[in-house]
């Protein structure tokens, strides 16, 4: 049941050391510019998956409930901790132009926001199909290589966002399996294109956003399918 999930795992891992191969090779201006054209690809990829929701008033009531959900946890507080906490454990005094904590976070709201996440894992999960997951596995290696040689090396802890978010969504959706109809499958992938879409915002620092507050929003529509809603 895990086995696409182990599979993306390892490839953001391989990806990373790959990039940190490479990291010194790439002069700061070409690194700022990929990082600009990846950041536009990722608005790219939040508007378009976010259009094919197919009931906007889900739409707003799951971004409306979840960020009020994700304020009072205060996920983003928590994972900046993580991430400092990360970066005072492993980077060096020397490299103070990297950030750990920044790298971490960011790559793993792009590995484990988008909407291709939820559903590839909601696939593995209810019908045992991997092949979907094998192709995020290598968008996610490509992906991994750049930010890593231009975030450093702390982009390699978002492997493990990405096994423990894509293993419990992989293994709760055969729990789940009565209440995950294609309108909550939907309107999950609406949201989750949202949020990747403030993620893209954020990176170009036209926004600051708090994505990680808005990650409970995801998961609103099965709450509201399980009270006849959707």
């Amino acid at each position: 049941m895990m086995l696409g999930t182990i599979v993306n795992t390892l490839a953001v891992i391989c990806g990373c050391v790959v990039g940190l191969l490479v990291k010194g090779g790439i002069p700061e201006k070409v690194s700022n510019t990929v990082m600009n054209g990846i950041a536009l690809c990722v608005i790219y990829i939040g508007i378009s998956g976010s259009l094919e929701g197919g009931n906007i008033l889900i739409t707003i009531m799951s971004m409306a409930i979840g960020s009020v959900i994700g304020e009072l946890i205060d996920l983003d507080k928590h994972l900046n901790q993580l991430g400092r906490y990360l970066e005072m454990k492993f980077s060096k005094k020397s490299d103070i132009d990297i950030s750990i904590a920044q790298g971490f976070i960011s790559a793993s709201l792009l590995f484990c926001v988008g909407a291709m996440a939820v559903v590839v894992s909601l696939e593995s999960g209810l019908r045992g199909n991997h092949s979907i997951l094998f192709a995020k596995s290598i968008l996610d290696g490509i992906s991994s290589i750049i930010f890593t040689a231009s975030m450093g090396i702390g982009v390699i802890f978002s492997s493990i966002a990405v096994f423990l978010y894509q293993g419990i969504i992989t293994i709760g959706a055969s729990y789940l399996s009565a209440i995950l109809s294609n309108d909550v499958v939907s309107s999950m992938t609406a949201v989750g294109s949202l949020l990747i879409m403030a993620l893209g915002l954020n990176m170009i620092k036209a926004c600051n956003i708090k994505v990680a507050n808005l990650l409970p929003t995801m998961f609103i529509p099965v709450i509201l399918a399980i009270f006849g809603i959707v």
